[in-house]
């Protein structure tokens, strides 16, 4: 299976919402969570549990713990070859339904102009 492109999705306002959460994440945690964006790139939908899980309507979460603190980046995919990371948020039992729900206006928008929305993952 080819590499899995991995793309952010960005707001009108050319925000990034994972961007602008990684930045609230204390340093160690956010390397674990960029280091699992990177496995999305190697294995897209090959990744499975531990690493990702299936929540509802087309929309997955990757999951990244780091001591008691539950770090989780909601995305979806575009296609047979890209990843769209919605946003990121934590969690202690579930992932709330709103954060749920985010994502999947966020799809809708997506889908309706991926050009505008996509800005592209940089590990650095």
């Amino acid at each position: 299976m080819p590499r899995t492109e991995v793309i952010l999705f960005k707001e009108d306002d050319k925000s990034v919402p994972l961007v602008e959460w990684l930045e609230s994440v204390p340093k160690k945690p956010r390397a674990k969570c960029v280091a699992a964006l990177t496995r999305l790139e190697e294995l897209g939908h090959e990744l499975r549990r531990p690493e990702a899980d299936y929540l509802r309507d087309n929309i997955y979460e990757l999951r990244v713990r780091f001591q008691s603190m539950n770090y989780r980046m909601l995305y979806f995919f575009h296609g047979r070859t890209a990843a769209v990371v919605s946003h990121g948020c934590t969690k202690e039992r579930a992932v709330p339904k709103r954060e749920i729900d985010a994502a999947i206006k966020r799809k809708e928008r997506f889908e309706k102009a991926p050009k505008k929305r996509s800005e592209r993952f940089a590990k650095d």
